[in-house]
Parts: C-alpha cells; structure tokens; sequence
C-alpha cells in the first residue's frame, strides 16, 4: 500500500495567503479551507490568515513567511478570472511558478488553492457553487502533504 498520510491538522502552523482581488471568490475559498481545517482538527486565528492586494504579491509574502519560519505549511488562495487582455495570462503563470519554486526551495509544503478560471461564473461554482470548493481541498492536501512528508 506503500506510505500514507492522515488527515490530521491538530497541532500544525499553517498559515494561509489570500488574495483581496477578487474578494468574493476568496472569501468563499479562505470559508471552505478554514471549515476543512477545523474538520481536520485544527482552527486557523485571523493573524495567521494574511490578505495580499492581488495574486501577483502571494509568492513574495510566502518567501517572507518562509524566511521567518515557524509554519509546517501555507495555503495560497485566490482567482484570477481571464480578461480581454494577456494579463491573465502573465499573472497565473507567474504566481504559479512562484509559489511552486518556494515550495521546493524551503521543503516546506505550499498548496495552490488558486482558481485560474475563464468566468467569474466559474470561479463561482469552485469556491463553494456547484464544483464544491477548492479552498477546502487545497486545506486537505497541504495536510496531506504535511503529514507524508514527516513520515518518509
């Protein structure tokens, strides 16, 4: 069956980075993360929750929670919705890059609960609608993760 983790949070520092642009969507994927946390057994204070202006400035405050330590892991949510220009395009990109380069560069589990979507509509039906919610599956597979991580 090989190595397995359980989704179990009590006792983890996690902190979790949203984005304010957007806000609608994150909210409801900041609500479904934090339900899925406390379902797992542990609650998140509002000082660990910090808000960016927007998902390009998610890596940069990630690297300074890293920097800092203290935290087993670090949630990033956000959407970033396509537009009529190639914004969209650079932003989801790069943030994603990012967030993926600390991850590796601290060995510190970074989970990408960031909605790349082509409506708001969309976004929508992933932060709570229709397609459930990804911030709460984002919640449990940084615990996952976490969680397999200390036992390999």
């Amino acid at each position: 069956m090989g190595v397995q983790a359980l989704l179990q949070a009590d006792g983890l520092s996690i902190a979790i980075v949203v984005s304010r642009f957007n806000e609608l969507v994150s909210r409801s994927l900041l609500t479904g993360a934090r339900d899925g946390f406390e379902r797992m057994g542990l609650v998140i204070p509002e000082s660990r929750i910090i808000w960016t202006p927007g998902a390009f400035e998610i890596p940069v405050v990630v690297r300074q929670l890293l920097v800092k330590g203290g935290v087993d892991g670090v949630l990033c949510l956000g959407a970033v919705i396509r537009g009529e220009t190639a914004h969209f395009d650079f932003i989801a990109n790069e943030v994603t890059k990012g967030i993926a380069a600390l991850s590796l560069e601290y060995g510190v589990p970074v989970s990408f609960g960031l909605l790349t979507t082509h409506t708001m509509d969309q976004a929508i039906d992933r932060s709570g609608g229709k397609m459930g919610n990804k911030g709460e599956a984002s919640a449990r597979a940084l615990v996952e993760t976490i969680r397999l991580l200390q036992r390999i």
